[in-house]
């Protein structure tokens, strides 16, 4: 799985993130963005974070390093924000841990230096189901003059009508995905290089080593699926009839 860092302090919220993420520094002597495991949002976030930001490397795309951070109940005993130290309270154990790009700025507008991989961005959110990249919440950085993707938390939307054991992968597979909103909608043009590119790149054994970098206690059991084993084969089930298909591609005039 990732790998595991202990936090060793927290140092401020991000409270423009609805989850309140946090900044915190570990045992590694490394900075991370803190998704918190007692965040509202629930575990499957974490999951789709992880899975998400693998598939992302994978098919070429710069995302931060993510690790496993351990929190211990320390931690929040010495935070003088109550709100904040309820969140460290509810968070003990494993949280997920993304590198923090220090000097890192949101995007502006213009990516044509990089339409290429802003093709791949709309083929990653578009297979993934991505809706959380609009103007709104863009979730794009440039570091050093690179395009970064982060926060794919709001992708992979099956899983969270699980609650009654795991669902069909026809619906997901067959489910269309409107790119009108995306924040990089006028590079859809490349999408069909893009899907060329990396359809090659993906299959059931790629999908089953992402699937192992999720950390057990993030898999939450259902009906049917009560094992880290049996929910990692529900997942990558789901991705591989999503990409058997092309129903989600995006398209412009009719031609993916």
């Amino acid at each position: 799985m990732i790998e595991t860092v202990a936090v060793t302090r927290y140092v401020t919220p991000l409270r423009e993130g609805g989850s309140l993420p946090g900044i915190v520094e570990a045992d590694d002597l490394g900075t991370y963005v803190c998704k918190f495991r007692g965040a509202g949002q629930g575990l499957r976030v974490l999951v789709a974070e992880v899975i998400v930001g693998e598939l992302a490397a994978r098919v070429g795309l710069r995302t931060p390093r993510q690790v496993a951070l351990s929190l211990g109940a320390d931690i929040a005993r010495y935070e003088a924000d109550e709100e904040v130290q309820d969140l460290l309270n509810a968070s003990l154990g494993l949280n997920l841990g993304i590198d923090f790009l220090p000097g890192a700025f949101g995007y502006d507008g213009d990516l044509d230096t990089h339409a290429a991989q802003a093709a791949k961005v709309i083929w990653l959110d578009a297979f993934c189901a991505n809706v959380d990249r609009s103007w709104r919440n863009p979730n794009l950085l440039l570091w050093h003059d690179d395009l970064w993707v982060i926060d794919h938390g709001a992708a992979l939307y099956f899983h969270h009508a699980w609650s009654g054991g795991v669902t069909s992968a026809e619906r997901f597979a067959q489910q269309p995905w409107d790119f009108t909103d995306h924040v990089l909608g006028r590079y859809v043009g490349g999408v069909a290089a893009a899907d060329a590119e990396i359809s090659g790149m993906l299959d059931e054994s790629v999908f089953g080593a992402v699937l192992e970098q999720v950390p057990d206690e993030w898999f939450e059991p259902v009906p049917g699926a009560e094992s880290p084993a049996a929910l990692r084969a529900a997942y990558v089930s789901f991705l591989m009839a999503r990409l058997g298909t092309r129903a989600w591609l995006p398209t412009v005039g009719g031609t993916p």
